[in-house]
């Protein structure tokens, strides 16, 4: 039983298929590994125990009858704290939002309880899901799993953790700028970002609603394909028979290479040579459209963050912490045609990107510049912060901004990720790409 905790999602599936596996024992499984472990409590806001073992029952009863409702009936799944939950606290890592109780479920997670999936509990994340970073000193900031020290990454952190430390075979996240991703990366799992409004956002606290995306992070590709067909209601890409050769893959030169680390450059550049050793093409592209629309960040994304929360930030300001407080209030100091002007920028790059990347499979650049930041030194360095936190997301909000899904991929340097965008609505083509990857970057 102790191996079923580093199971992929798809291999508890075929478990409970064959019958070797009750979903039962599984949750009970996920369940106790959870409370006892010593950061049980910093992942996990809260469990929804009752539910998860009524889920289970049914699950266990629905594969002995035979009536399995699709490849992940039975398996556990963790919710990022901002997916609504019937008569669960729902409060987006925000004292704002304490003892929030809603009464129905998110869109996302009535789909997934459709397929059978069973619900753990809920994770901690950045506050009000507005960091990169996942330090949350308002309720808890989970680890890394490289570094307990260091961050997650936000603002799906503890949606990452719960993968990375096995308390879950995976969690489902949001992303607005980067926030499955590079919690994704710095815990050496797989993160899909979907393209925004591919899945609707109903129950789903808000940050910024024409950027808000959910996806899962799992531990392979074909996870993520199963994960976003149950949260959809529809069908998983079909990931057989793909190879990384004939691949046509385009490395961006703009923005995406520009102070990145060693590490994360080393890992990067290690696996593009994995890739072209496996017949993939590889060229490199530059694209003014991505420097044009990066600058236009603090107008698009802290105008609509500030506006969706003015009222409830400004009534119990004390009550966030001040990093986070600002970013939102920054936002204030926009104009509104400023804003207009810069979606309309947004929408002449996005044209000029499609067209630009026509030819390629996918565009490729490196996940995060940066490791995760040491916890301690953010709490205690606001400049480092500001810093930190701007440069972790910088790479994965040029998908946010022109509109496409992406998925990072583990490489095999520990936090580095390597992240591969498609076309927009294209996730099925994206995941069988990510596959042919995933087979190369893993057998080393």
């Amino acid at each position: 039983m102790e191996k079923w905790l580093t199971m992929s999602m798809a291999d508890l599936g075929r478990g409970i298929a064959a019958g070797e596996i009750d979903p039962i024992d599984l949750t009970e499984k996920y369940l106790s590994a959870i409370k006892a472990h010593p950061f049980g409590t910093r992942i996990y806001a809260r469990l929804t125990e009752e539910r998860a073992r009524a889920e289970a029952k049914a699950a266990s009863e629905r594969a002995k009858a035979g009536l399995r409702r699709g490849p992940l009936d039975g398996v556990p799944v963790s919710w990022k704290d901002l997916f609504d939950t019937a008569g669960t606290a729902t409060e987006a890592g925000s004292a704002l939002l304490k003892d929030r109780v809603p009464d129905s479920d998110a869109w996302v997670l009535q789909n997934a309880t459709q397929s059978g999936l069973v619900c753990l509990g809920k994770t901690h994340m950045s506050e009000l899901a507005f960091s990169g970073l996942g330090l949350n000193p308002v309720t808890e900031t989970p680890p890394c799993v490289n570094d307990h020290a260091a961050v997650a990454g936000g603002s799906s952190s503890g949606a990452a953790a719960s993968v990375a430390f096995a308390l879950a075979p995976c969690g489902i996240g949001s992303d607005t700028g980067g926030s499955v991703r590079i919690p994704a990366a710095w815990n050496d799992l797989v993160g899909l970002k979907t393209t925004a409004t591919r899945i609707p956002l109903t129950g789903v606290v808000p940050l910024c609603e024409k950027f808000d995306t959910i996806g899962p992070l799992c531990r392979t590709v074909e996870d993520a394909a199963l994960m976003l067909a149950a949260l959809e209601g529809g069908q998983a890409a079909d990931l057989k028979g793909v190879s990384a050769k004939g691949l046509r893959l385009a490395i961006l030169d703009t923005i995406a290479p520009d102070d990145v680390r060693d590490a994360p450059k080393a890992a990067f550049d290690s696996a593009i040579a994995r890739l072209k050793a496996a017949g993939a093409t590889i060229e490199h592209i530059e694209a003014p459209e991505v420097a044009e629309v990066m600058p236009l960040s603090p107008i698009l994304f802290t105008s609509e963050a500030y506006g969706t929360w003015k009222e409830v930030i400004d009534a119990a300001p004390d009550k966030m912490f001040p990093e986070i407080l600002a970013r939102f209030r920054s936002g204030a100091g926009h104009a509104a045609a400023d804003y207009v002007a810069a979606w309309q920028a947004i929408d002449a790059a996005r044209s000029k990107w499609a067209t630009r990347v026509a030819g390629y499979d996918a565009v490729l650049l490196p996940s995060a510049p940066i490791l995760p930041p040491d916890a301690e030194r953010l709490m205690t360095d606001s400049d480092y912060y500001i810093s930190e936190n701007l440069l972790s997301l910088r790479n994965t909000r040029i998908g946010n901004l022109l509109g496409l899904p992406a998925i990072t991929l583990p490489t095999d340097t520990p936090s580095c990720g390597i992240l591969f965008m498609g076309a927009a609505f294209e996730e099925e083509k994206l995941l069988r790409v990510a596959a042919a990857a995933e087979k190369v970057l893993s057998s080393t």
